[in-house]
């Protein structure tokens, strides 16, 4: 918990007689004052959940916004509603500087939970004291947003430099903004045809940069997410669905005047989304950020090679594909196994497909025969014909471990 914004939320508590919560834009969790009532019903579930898992739901953060925080330049008093959760009524203080809305601080009415708005009888003066105190935290939640913005280069330096001194320099960078706010995750997201997103398009992401793939159709895009308690992986998946579904706002609703004599731009097409969307495992620590951006590399790999792995895929869930993908990417001089390399040719795409299929389903004759609707007999002689062709022994079990990953290589 950030200490200057504990002083600043502990004073906000003092001047309005209640403890109070401070949350970012996009509810999570800052800072939050003491709770030292004996009354049980001094909380609410929303706000347990929100301390305790430092952050709130989507379905939360919809109901509130409902009542015009976000757009609200004063104090919002919101009634309690316990169909919703919302149990005790609160006071939202909007947090802004220079008109921009970076968070909330909140207080819940101590009276009965009734759908009545709280904290009328406070006067002008002390509301107005509290909404100062809210200025200082947005003009400092504002800096920390711009520095946040500025990261993208000193990310992509950690990841991509050979130069030793160039990545520790990145790290001592990266280290001010972000030290306080982990665990992060990386995402990388590929193929990325479009330009790079606006921080604030991809939610919970701290950091963006563009790394270019030798060979690749484009970049990959990296993004660095804060998760929340217990490294949960949750807020990485939500980005990675924005991340799938991203797309240029559409043109102007149409209103209704007659179309112009005079030819008009074509609109804007929508910016492709990426095909796949992969997920590294949470980093305790800055310096742990390379190792989390190749695991997401890999299951990006994995996805774009094997459809079923993705469109979102986490490299704790591809498998055999951990080792796999941690081969170089395929391209014009990418080692094949001399065995197998007769095999992976354009005319011998049917037997190769039959023998992956054969090794998938774990040597059964009958399955494999199943699943690629042909009889027995012509499954055997495609499998005599994949022998000859590579000279291994598919009873021999190092000689199927070797056709099988090489298969799946291939397809990285």
């Amino acid at each position: 918990m950030n200490a200057d914004y504990q002083d600043l939320v502990d004073e906000i508590s003092a001047l309005l007689g209640a403890p109070a919560t401070l949350e970012d834009r996009d509810f999570r969790l800052i800072a939050f004052g003491a709770h030292d009532s004996e009354d049980a019903g001094a909380m609410d579930p929303v706000r347990t959940r929100s301390i305790l898992t430092r952050r709130s739901t989507a379905e939360v953060k919809a109901w509130f916004e409902r009542f015009g925080i976000a757009t609200a330049t004063g104090p919002v008093r919101i009634p309690a509603d316990p169909g919703a959760g919302v149990l005790r009524g609160r006071l939202c203080l909007p947090v802004r500087h220079r008109g921009t809305v970076f968070g909330y601080v909140w207080l819940l009415a101590s009276d009965a939970p009734v759908p009545t708005l709280p904290y009328t009888e406070l006067a002008d003066e002390e509301l107005d004291a509290a909404m100062a105190v809210c200025a200082r935290i947005g003009a400092q939640l504002a800096d920390e947003a711009r520095a946040r913005a500025d990261l993208g280069p000193q990310l992509n330096t950690l990841l991509t430099s050979e130069s030793e001194d160039r990545r520790q320099a990145a790290l001592a960078t990266l280290t001010g903004p972000l030290a306080a706010g982990g665990p992060y995750t990386l995402l990388c997201a590929a193929p990325w045809t479009a330009p790079l997103p606006g921080l604030r398009t991809v939610p919970g992401a701290s950091a963006l940069t563009l790394v270019p793939v030798p060979g690749a159709t484009g970049p990959r895009l990296a993004v660095l997410v804060r998760l929340g308690a217990g490294a949960d992986l949750g807020p990485a998946r939500s980005a990675a669905k924005a991340l799938l579904a991203a797309a240029q706002p559409a043109p102007a609703a149409s209103t209704g005047s007659p179309a112009p004599a005079v030819p008009s731009s074509p609109s804007p097409s929508p910016a492709p989304a990426p095909a796949a969307v992969g997920i590294g495992t949470a980093a305790r620590t800055l310096a742990e950020l390379p190792a989390a951006w190749r695991e997401a590399s890999a299951a990006v790999r994995a996805a774009l090679a094997r459809p079923h792995l993705g469109p979102v895929a986490e490299w704790a869930a591809i498998g055999p594909y951990r080792l796999l993908a941690a081969l170089p990417d395929s391209g014009p001089g990418h080692p094949v196994d001399p065995a197998v390399g007769p095999l992976l040719t354009p005319a011998h795409t049917e037997l190769a497909r039959t023998a992956e299929v054969f090794l998938d389903c774990a040597g059964q004759a009958g399955r494999t025969a199943t699943a690629l609707n042909i009889h027995r007999q012509t499954l055997y002689y495609r499998l005599s014909r994949v022998e000859q062709l590579t000279g291994l022994d598919l009873h021999e079990g190092e000689d199927r471990l070797l056709l099988h990953m090489s298969l799946k290589a291939a397809k990285l």
